[in-house]
């Protein structure tokens, strides 16, 4: 089985925003999402859209860097201007 880093994608209330992918990362998301599927037994991948979401979450919360500097409150000065 593999391992992925993600699972499930929970259902939550959004905050929608725009962006622009590479296409190669937009394929990769597509081959995310269908593993994700084939891992869980279902026939149906997931959108690949709602896979930005967590992967950013997971990079986040896994980035010891930020996880300082977040603690530290160095994000105060920057989001106060």
């Amino acid at each position: 089985m593999t391992k992925l880093k993600l699972s499930a994608i929970l259902d939550d209330k959004p905050v929608k925003i725009t962006i622009e992918l590479p296409a190669p990362v937009f394929r990769d998301l597509q081959t995310y999402a269908a593993i994700i599927a084939r891992t869980a037994g279902e026939d149906t991948p997931p959108d690949p859209f709602k896979l930005v979401a967590p992967m950013l979450q997971r990079f986040m919360s896994t980035d010891k860097g930020f996880i300082k500097a977040k603690r530290d409150g160095l994000h105060k000065s920057i989001l106060a201007k």
